[in-house]
């Protein structure tokens, strides 16, 4: 089952020249690369907060001397 899509506007410029440097050799169309870099995208920033609560779940230990 595909998941339910959103229309997004982008500048026919910006559109073109991506799909003229990625879309075909690396990404099948430019929706692909697209969702490709807003993934990437999302689960960087879930890793950074993931260290960060990890920091801030280390420093609440040493400050009660279990580290």
């Amino acid at each position: 089952m595909m998941e339910p899509a959103r229309t997004v506007q982008l500048p026919q410029v910006l559109c073109e020249a991506v799909e003229r440097q990625f879309v075909g050799s690396t990404f099948p169309d430019l929706e692909s690369l697209l969702t490709f870099i807003l993934q990437e995208l999302a689960r960087d920033e879930a890793q950074r907060l993931d260290e960060q609560e990890e920091r801030m779940i280390e420093e609440r230990l040493r400050g009660l001397g279990y580290l």
